[in-house]
Formats: C-alpha cells, structure tokens, sequence
C-alpha cells in the first residue's frame, strides 16, 4: 500500500468496490466476534486490539485477502486452514474464491479466548 491511512474506513476506500465489501465483511466478521475490541491501523493494517494487545490484523493485496497472526489450531481445523496458509502465522484467502467468513470466525474466536485466559 503506497498511500498512509488513518483509519480502517480510510484503509477500505483504497480498493475497488468489490474488494471493499469483502474487506468490510471481514471487518464485521471480526467485530462480530470481538465486540470489545478497538480498531486501529498498524503496521498500515487494519488492527484489532483488545485488552490492550495486538488481537488481528488483515489486508487486502492484489489478488487475495490476509489474516494474521494465526494463532495455534487442532489437527481438524488445522485441515481447514492449510488450503490458506501461506505462512505460519499467515492466511490467504484468494478474491476469485469464497472467501471463508466461518473460519475467520473461529480463529478470532481463539485468538479472543487467549487474550482474555491471559487477562485472567
């Protein structure tokens, strides 16, 4: 991304339309499953902070969407995840497949029960 932005509405703007209502499906997927969480951008991301530590990030590229950090799964989500995995701590989701929401979902979902176990 050549252009700084300031916020994740600003960051989505940058995309062609059907790139940003992926984006902002993203955006309410994560919202969804961390409502407590703050949106920032780091790192020119859109970042979701909770409890003060860094909860995910994703971004959009040229031809798929990230999520990152992937926090650590069992085997059968494992076998969900690798069709995505582009790193071990990175997902690509392709723009000219579905991209799947339900997965996001629980792999925020782990990353918000390990910051809230840490919290505690």
């Amino acid at each position: 991304m050549a252009q700084k932005v300031d916020t994740i509405d600003d960051y989505i703007r940058t995309f062609p339309a059907d790139v940003q209502r992926i984006l902002q499906h993203v955006r309410r997927t994560i919202r969804n499953v961390a409502p407590g969480a703050d949106e920032t951008i780091s790192y020119q991301m859109p970042t979701f902070n909770l409890n003060g530590r860094s909860l995910v990030h994703f971004a959009g590229w040229k031809h798929h969407i990230a999520l990152y950090p992937i926090p650590a799964v069992g085997e059968a989500l494992e076998r969900e995840v690798s069709p995505y995995r582009a790193s071990e701590g990175t997902l690509r989701f392709p723009l000219k497949k579905p991209i799947p929401f339900d997965l996001i979902e629980r792999l925020v979902a782990l990353h918000v029960e390990a910051n809230l176990n840490r919290e505690s």
